[in-house]
C-alpha cells in the first residue's frame, strides 16, 4: 500500500526564461553569477512528542547499576576488614 504525498514538492530552481544573464546553453555569461537555487529547510517529518518523565527502562537500568555498585563496594569493605 502507497501513501500519496499530502504536499507534492515543488521544483525550487529559477525559471530559466526569467533568469537575466543566461545564455541559451544554459550557462551564464563571464563576469555574471548564477542565481542560486532555492533552499528547502526543516524536518521531513514531524517530530515525535517528547515525553516528560524517564522511561521505565532507564529506572530499571540505574537501579540494576547501583545494585550491583553496592554489591561491589561490600565485598571491598569485606575483603579490607
Amino acid at each position: 500500500m502507497t501513501v500519496s504525498d499530502p504536499e507534492p514538492h515543488r521544483n525550487t530552481d529559477p525559471d530559466p526564461a526569467t533568469t537575466p544573464d543566461l545564455e541559451p546553453g544554459g550557462g551564464v555569461s563571464p563576469g555574471s553569477t548564477p542565481p542560486e537555487s532555492g533552499q528547502t529547510s526543516g524536518l521531513s517529518a514531524p517530530e515525535p512528542e517528547t515525553r516528560n518523565h524517564f522511561p521505565v527502562s532507564g529506572w530499571v537500568a540505574l537501579i540494576s547499576i547501583a545494585v550491583i555498585v553496592a554489591i561491589f563496594v561490600a565485598v571491598i569493605v569485606a575483603v579490607l576488614l
